[in-house]
């Protein structure tokens, strides 16, 4: 067996292993007919994996599961990951798809900051410069972000923008947003605009911010508006994949 065929059917055991994550425990029989290898074979790779912490096994039932060095090593490429590269191309991706102004905003305090942008190519569009401060309350990006902290820490944001009578209120919209999944605002800063955003997670489920869409609004339709909520949730989605989120 060369050096590669085995690493490749190490892999394959490692893949079954990963493969249902309903079942934790595997027999040696059902890893061998899974990956369509002897008995023996699959035997030798395992004692090799497991010399390197990458499989465990239970002597009591005598079956195997992935080793903790799989999330050692998962969480130490998880924390060089620079947030911008991975988010960049899918908000290129998501202006070239729906042809308007896209940005990615990370909270700051009682702020927020725009950290990217794709413009849009029309004429008449939204244009907000990177490094914008925009307070936490005002905008569906925002919104979005603080719909997705924990409760406690959003609704002491909120109090110190809005004042105590206004909160309940907003922490109100703020579960609805939660629930939806997206959070849209019309004409908070600008006139004849509006926008469309839904929140990033990462490895560790926290928000770290939202993707949206800016949209000039003077001939805005109720399904060109639903199209870019699917669209702009879809991107959210995707890009927290990308950065670990399950």
């Amino acid at each position: 067996m060369t050096v590669i065929q085995s690493f490749d059917r190490a892999m394959a055991i490692a893949t079954a292993l990963a493969s249902d994550e309903h079942r934790k425990w595997w027999t040696i029989n059902d890893l061998a007919k899974e990956c369509q290898l002897p008995v023996s074979t699959t035997y030798r790779l395992l004692y090799t994996l497991m010399n390197h912490d990458l499989v465990e096994h239970d002597a009591a039932t005598k079956q195997y599961t992935l080793g903790i060095k799989w999330m050692e090593f998962g969480l130490r490429v998880l924390d060089r990951i620079d947030y911008r590269k991975v988010i960049k191309p899918m908000i290129e991706e998501l202006a070239r798809e729906v042809e308007e102004s896209v940005y990615f905003s990370q909270p700051s305090g009682l702020e927020s900051i725009v950290v990217d942008r794709v413009d849009s190519q029309h004429n008449i569009r939204i244009y907000d410069q990177l490094g914008l401060r925009i307070p936490m309350h005002i905008g569906a990006a925002n919104k979005a972000v603080l719909a997705h902290m924990p409760e406690e820490e959003a609704r002491q944001t909120v109090l110190q923008l809005v004042g105590e009578e206004e909160t309940p209120a907003f922490m109100e919209k703020l579960a609805q947003i939660r629930k939806a999944g997206y959070a849209v605002s019309f004409a908070e800063r600008t006139e004849n605009t509006a926008s469309v955003a839904s929140p990033i997670f990462d490895y560790t489920q926290k928000v770290i911010g939202a993707l949206s869409i800016g949209i000039v609004t003077f001939d805005l339709k109720e399904e060109r508006l639903n199209y870019l909520i699917e669209r702009v949730q879809d991107a959210a989605h995707k890009t927290s994949q990308r950065l670990g989120s399950i």
